[in-house]
């Protein structure tokens, strides 16, 4: 399985590195995760329909951060990421914590998705 970034994944990235000194360390695991089970896992993460896309976007709603001890997978942080299962390859397309956003960034995958 091979790992990839947008450019924006890693800007949200940097910005949320200055409140949770962890993330890296956080994001290896969860990329140790996912190299086994890619896939959607209730109510870990989820599949983002309604998108018209034949790139499987999922999201995961449960990521453990360290640096929000005591909270577990409750930390409220969010990663998006677009799964290619024919390439084995997984682009990270966004993470943000749930109180800085409602959503995912729908137009930023439609603009790297859309093809």
């Amino acid at each position: 399985m091979t790992f990839d970034e947008l450019g924006e994944f890693k800007k949200d990235l940097k910005l949320l590195l200055k409140k949770y000194r962890t993330l890296n360390d956080d994001l290896d695991v969860v990329k140790k995760v996912l190299e086994v089970l890619p896939d959607e896992r209730p109510p870990f993460s989820f599949r983002i329909d309604g998108l018209g896309l034949e790139t499987c976007v999922i999201k995961v709603k449960k990521i453990a951060c360290r640096a929000l001890k005591g909270r577990g997978v409750n930390s409220g942080l969010r990663l998006v990421y677009a799964y290619f299962k024919q390439e084995q390859q997984i682009t990270f397309v966004e993470l943000y914590h749930k109180n800085d956003k409602e959503i995912e960034d729908r137009q930023r995958i439609f603009e790297h998705f859309n093809y």
